[in-house]
């Protein structure tokens, strides 16, 4: 049987008792005063007018797609594990209650989850990510192969992700605030220092250079000189004829092929020498 499609392992993996079931298998009509947001919600804001279009919807329709809760320590209450967008949009909507399927759930399972259904959505901001990461490696002991399996990202993207936590604030505000992209972001680590960090910031900012502007900017802030391009070759054929021309003319001739035809250069070094090569080629 083909394997399912999409992020790491899935819900169906990491969440005892199988995938999150359809409204007709499982699903409980909970308060919505009974659900606590998921601690570990990498996400830290929402966009207003996203989430505007989704209270709409919800006042309109209802809350189509379950929450997934798993039982809180309080007796009777819930800690949401992913939906946090439907259920601020049905309080915002003005429901009492909301679908819910109830699944056990471990502390690192509620963050795995968590991340793996906004990363599906493209919710996470760089950051967001990168922190998301960071809590899985240092509060889990995951290795960054083992994240990648479960997020469904490659080892390298996580790791290059993970790199983004170690700038200074100054960059990490200009990227929330979308002063700047990932792409900006990802160059200016290549400085050695938070301060060069910042300063060559405030230059991509006022100059609004793009991600390769940015990277040229890094490498000369860091000595990088440009790649030399290699002279190109000049074949037998050409160079054979260049000595045949020098020596009928008695100066330096240079040939350049194109793709049609090409140019032909002849060298002077004086004026007595400019007239002997016009009276040699006009027969003057």
């Amino acid at each position: 049987m083909a394997q399912k499609s999409g992020l790491g392992r899935g819900l169906g993996a990491l969440l005892p008792g199988g995938e999150a079931a359809p409204a007709e298998n499982g699903v409980t009509m909970v308060s919505v005063d009974l659900v606590s947001p998921n601690p570990r919600q990498p996400r830290s804001a929402m966009r207003p007018e996203e989430l505007q279009e989704l209270t709409e919807s919800v006042r309109e329709h209802g809350v189509l797609q379950p929450l997934i809760v798993t039982p809180s320590d309080s007796s009777g209450y819930y800690v949401l594990i992913a939906g946090e967008r439907r259920l601020h949009a049905a309080r915002l909507a003005g429901l009492t209650a909301v679908p819910v399927i109830v699944r056990q759930a471990t502390d690192q399972q509620r963050l795995e989850l968590a991340i793996i259904e906004n990363v599906q959505r493209s919710d996470l901001s760089a950051l967001e990510e990168a922190e998301a990461y960071r809590q899985l490696a240092e509060d889990f002991g995951l290795s960054h192969e083992a994240i990648a399996g479960r997020v469904g990202k490659s080892r390298v993207a996580v790791t290059n992700t993970l790199r983004l936590m170690k700038l200074p604030d100054s960059v990490k505000n200009a990227l929330i605030e979308g002063r700047i992209t990932e792409g900006h972001a990802r160059a200016l680590l290549a400085l050695p220092t938070p301060e060069a960090q910042t300063a060559a910031l405030r230059t991509v900012v006022s100059q609004e250079l793009n991600v390769r502007q940015t990277e040229e900017l890094v490498r000369r802030l860091s000595g990088e000189k440009p790649p030399v391009r290699p002279r190109p070759t000049t074949s037998p054929e050409i160079s054979s004829l260049e000595e045949r021309l020098r020596a009928s003319l008695g100066t330096k001739v240079s040939l350049r092929a194109s793709r049609k035809g090409g140019t032909m250069t002849i060298h002077y070094y004086s004026n007595e020498e400019l007239e002997a090569l016009l009276a040699r080629l006009l027969n003057d």
